[in-house]
């Protein structure tokens, strides 16, 4: 079964995933065009329109695109496949190739339009996945036995960063329920513990930052989508052509730190003397590697995340005969910002697991409603971990809860992510 995804099924996801992304991206030149800044006439506007509804300031990514339009090079649909461009978009979709008039190669090639495409796609799964992580990282708390006391309201009401309330809101709300309190909550009433790793009891801080770089980059992002990015622009109500830098993507990485969080609390989870609880999550350690390689592996996306973290925009290089000297790497940017959002849902889906694994020890004891029916979620997919069995699959399917927002979305939950921070 794993062959046949490998080499069925996974192709397939990939074509899909890149067709969607083309898609977008045709969607915003579009958008940028129709404008009427970048000289391109009505028929070619509505010639990729009809591309997009058919079918399916970044130079190279933008030239492939508008060659395929032109009926040259290759292009992929669900029905052919690879084929040359003017036997998909004619057989498939009764396009005839764009013929481009003057000024209209320069306004179908130059702007933003992948690097944002790409940047929109990782926000989107970005403020999915920090909403997430909060009850993640609350499961993990009762876990471990932590304490609730740093999320007081008053210690955030005199540091008002607004992600950092909202996160703060939101792990009382997880926390703390009149419905049924947690009962894991109650037994640790007279631990002596003054406070707890920084993982645990600096959750609003550090989530809190994640939102709101990402509500700075969805600020920026919207503006930079609605923006006219040609080079030159054309104001044709004066008869004025301009030459402009409007192209330039220096716009468009925090989320990596919710990755480093849960990657050290998945460390207190599997790690017996920071959790009391068996090494690794799983009994007759002796035989059973349990949580150990998943850790591993949350370390080493971890890893990889930091490398992609490097800022691309400090990278410019000197192109064109020095007239481009400056330019942003936005393209790169935004490829290595989806791959973080990827590796940061991945080891999220690990801390998932073990986080419930580990309440399964704390058992007959329970959680807050909220978080127990995160744990029933869980174990609809996934069963306890009593022996070792190939870790993958539970991964995957823990990945594609939070993919797709399940655990927001179950009841007694879906209501926390809908009070206001204030």
């Amino acid at each position: 079964m794993s062959l046949l995804y490998i080499c069925v099924l996974l192709p397939v996801v990939v074509y899909v995933v890149y067709y969607l992304r083309t898609r977008m991206l045709l969607a915003l030149r579009i958008n940028v065009l129709a404008k009427g800044y970048s000289g391109v006439s009505m028929e070619t506007v509505q010639a990729m329109v009809k591309a997009f509804i058919g079918a399916t300031g970044d130079l190279a990514p933008l030239a492939h695109l508008t060659l395929g339009l032109m009926g040259e090079g290759r292009m992929w649909s669900p029905q052919r496949g690879w084929d040359h461009a003017k036997t998909v978009g004619y057989c498939c979709h009764g396009l005839t190739p764009l013929v481009l008039k003057p000024k209209e190669g320069v306004g179908l090639i130059n702007g933003t339009q992948m690097m944002s495409s790409l940047v929109a796609e990782a926000v989107e799964r970005a403020v999915g996945v920090t909403r997430q992580a909060d009850i993640i990282a609350a499961l993990s708390l009762e876990a471990l036995w932590g304490t609730t006391n740093a999320f007081h309201s008053d210690i955030h009401a005199v540091r008002p960063h607004p992600g950092q309330i909202e996160v703060a809101l939101r792990l009382r709300s997880l926390l703390h329920s009149d419905v049924f309190p947690s009962q894991i909550s109650e037994s640790r009433r007279t631990c002596d513990r003054v406070q707890d790793a920084y993982t645990l009891h600096c959750i609003p801080q550090v989530h809190g930052v994640a939102n709101d770089t990402i509500a700075f980059v969805k600020i920026i992002l919207s503006t930079e989508l609605n923006s006219a990015t040609d080079n030159p622009m054309v104001f044709a109500e004066r008869g004025e052509t301009i030459s402009v830098g409007n192209f330039h993507g220096e716009y468009p990485a925090k989320v990596h730190e919710l990755a480093s969080m849960s990657e050290r609390r998945t460390e207190r989870l599997v790690n017996p003397s920071l959790s009391k609880l068996p090494a690794f999550l799983v009994q007759d350690g002796g035989f059973n590697s349990g949580f150990m390689i998943a850790h591993c592996t949350a370390a080493a996306l971890l890893s990889e995340s930091k490398a992609l973290c490097h800022q691309s925009s400090v990278d410019s290089l000197s192109t064109s005969a020095a007239t481009e000297d400056h330019v942003s790497m936005g393209g790169w940017a935004a490829r290595k910002a989806l791959r973080v959002v990827e590796h940061v849902e991945q080891v999220l889906a690990i801390e998932l697991l073990a986080a419930c694994q580990a309440l399964e020890f704390l058992r007959p004891l329970k959680s807050t409603t909220p978080l127990e029916k995160v744990h029933e979620l869980v174990r609809s997919v996934v069963r306890p971990w009593d022996h070792d069995r190939q870790m993958s699959p539970d991964i995957e399917a823990a990945h594609t809860l939070l993919r797709e927002e399940k655990a927001k979305d179950t009841p007694h939950l879906s209501i926390i992510f809908i009070i206001p921070a204030n």
